[in-house]
């Protein structure tokens, strides 16, 4: 299981990195492993305003169907075009290619997120 440094996560499974006023958010490796071959994902719409630990749309595996959730408040700035086409890629790359959304004018409090060190240790 892949848990990058540089990134902050969620006790939902969410990661967060924040560049230039900009949130990339997407889920994390056990996330995707424990959703299975991603076949579909249903994303919101740039510039929908989401709430904090609000659904914004939901994936698609092979065993179940989950409900992505923000981890911040904020107004999505983009949504990541290449899960129409290879929503699998969040199995291969969660945290590169396979991200979800990019997020602005966001609520940037981070006290309720986890390092990666005390995500592992959620997760083991």
């Amino acid at each position: 299981m892949i848990i990058p440094e540089d990134l902050q996560y969620t006790e939902d499974h969410e990661w967060v990195k924040i560049e230039n006023e900009i949130a990339t958010i997407g889920i994390t490796d056990y996330a995707q492993g424990e959703l299975g071959d991603i076949i579909f994902i249903e994303l919101p719409q740039p510039g929908d305003a989401v709430e904090e630990k609000a659904s914004i749309g939901t994936i698609e595996a092979v065993k179940t169907v989950a409900d992505i959730y923000s981890p911040m408040q904020g107004e999505i700035y983009e949504v990541n075009p290449i899960l129409e086409d290879e929503p699998e890629c969040v199995n291969t790359d969660p945290y590169a290619k396979g991200w979800i959304i990019k997020l602005t004018n966001f609520t940037n409090d981070t006290a309720n997120f986890l390092t990666a060190d005390e995500y592992k240790n959620l997760v083991q």
